[in-house]
């Protein structure tokens, strides 16, 4: 039997994304999305190790609506990385949880996502209306 660690739910969302390390800037493709993080496909050939310190920003819609956090690569298997998300502005927060609400379908287990993470961190911080995860 295996042990989940996993606190928050992940749904299945695929998206472009733009994943930046010290490195450069490469063009990923976003396969699920939690509150915590997201597990993306990298490119071949791409050059990011475990604990890189990264940005990740994913396009909702052809408009400007977009998620935008600073992340940590927490694992890497067969192309795709595992990223912590470190902290996330206001904006992609709210995107991020409707995105979430409408692919789970069940408010409640957002909601008690939102109220652990909450509770966890201390709420929403800094003068820009970061959540520091």
């Amino acid at each position: 039997m295996v042990h989940e660690r996993r606190h928050f739910v992940r749904v299945g969302f695929k998206a472009p994304a733009q994943l930046t390390t010290g490195h450069g800037t490469l063009d990923t493709q976003v396969l699920d999305v939690s509150l915590k993080g997201a597990l993306v496909q990298l490119p071949d050939g791409a050059q990011v190790q475990q604990g890189t310190p990264c940005q990740l920003v994913m396009a909702l819609s052809p408009t400007q609506e977009h998620v935008s956090m600073a992340a940590e690569v927490a694992h890497l298997d067969a192309g795709l990385a595992g990223l912590l998300c470190r902290s996330i502005d206001l904006d992609s927060v709210t995107h991020l949880r409707r995105l979430i609400e409408l692919q789970l379908g069940d408010a409640t287990l957002l909601e008690r996502d939102l109220a652990e993470l909450i509770a966890g961190h201390g709420g929403f911080a800094g003068s820009a209306g970061a959540a520091d995860l």
